[in-house]
């Protein structure tokens, strides 16, 4: 079997990758944590490819990944990844704004503990991008689908401020357009949404590797570049075994789950707790071979490490993915 990118594929990572360097410079990372809307310019040019929310998951993980090497902020996972599958999901008049970039829209399903799964509970927490997107879908017990304009919502500082999180207060909310979900399709749209924010991490682990390697040859000490120190060449192999492996698991995922094969929830769960051990390996090792100016807040590598530590633990965090396999295995 041929798993090779077909050539639109190429095509589609390759502008990806071109309009995010061009598009999302860090300092527009920057802007970003003081003013929210400095994304909007970038949105606008993301939102020519909203339609990627309903098409193939291998296609929309080629996207989401150049989206984590740049650590994009704004409106475009929460619109393609979870969104616009839901409004599929229910067969919203909606839809067809949203693939065409004219609607953005984010989902409320986590309760109070965090776990993406439908519940009634009165508070809704990890919301994303509550308070810019022109839609919340509310999923609620049943389960149902509320569609709302504007709720109330709560701003929940977290360590990353380029993806931004609220809590939403159900039992405050108007009424709004209701629909009754399938509770298979809920499950199979978390199960995509996951594998797409592996996705993303692999493209914001790819980013802290490529960093920490390029300090690893310009940082000399005692004369020679650090990166000639076994101790420097140890960690940064460690750190593309990692990589590369978690890489491997998201697009297998991501196939399954195209080729609607039985074994994508499991490799769902192997995809994100793959990649959320070498995030995390890449931001801690980074800093280390950095050293002290990895500390600083002038340098941009805290930005990275920032989106890695805080989307390890969105959807999921790996301890709770590998929960989840032992149950499947035993």
């Amino acid at each position: 079997m041929d798993f090779a990118l077909s050539s639109d594929q190429e095509l589609l990572r390759d502008t990806a990758r071109a309009l995010m360097a061009r598009e999302c410079p860090t300092s527009l990372v920057r802007d970003h944590m003081n003013e929210p809307q400095a994304a909007a310019p970038l949105w606008e040019h993301l939102a020519n490819f909203a339609a990627l929310g309903t098409g193939p998951t291998t296609d929309l993980c080629l996207f989401a990944e150049e989206a984590g090497f740049v650590a994009a902020p704004g409106p475009f996972f929460a619109t393609t990844a979870l969104f616009a599958p839901l409004l599929d999901a229910v067969g919203s008049n909606r839809l067809d704004a949203t693939l065409a970039g004219e609607l953005t829209g984010t989902v409320a399903l986590a309760g109070d503990d965090g776990i993406w799964q439908v519940n009634a509970d009165p508070v809704k927490t990890f919301v994303l991008e509550a308070d810019v997107v022109d839609l919340v879908a509310i999923v609620g017990a049943g389960p149902s689908v509320t569609l709302v304009e504007q709720p109330a919502a709560r701003r929940v500082v977290t360590m990353d401020s380029s993806r931004r999180v609220f809590e939403v207060d159900v039992a405050a909310v108007a009424d709004g357009d209701l629909f009754a979900l399938d509770p298979v399709a809920i499950v199979e749209l978390i199960d995509r949404a996951t594998v797409v924010l592996a996705a993303e991490m692999v493209g914001t682990t790819q980013r802290l590797f490529e960093m920490a390697l390029e300090y690893a040859k310009q940082r000399y000490q005692f004369g020679v570049p650090i990166g000639s120190f076994s101790a420097i060449q140890h960690k940064l192999v460690d750190m593309s075994l990692d990589l590369e492996r978690a890489r491997a698991a998201v697009y297998y995922a991501a196939m399954a789950i195209d080729a609607g094969d039985d074994d994508r929830h499991r490799a769902g769960h192997v995809a994100k707790a793959a990649v959320g051990e070498a995030a995390k390996r890449a931001a801690k090792d980074g800093i280390q071979i950095h050293g002290g100016i990895g500390f600083t807040w002038e340098h941009d590598l805290h930005l990275f490490m920032r989106r890695a530590y805080a989307s390890e633990a969105l959807l999921g965090a790996t301890g709770w993915h590998h929960d989840r396999l032992a149950e499947l295995l035993f």
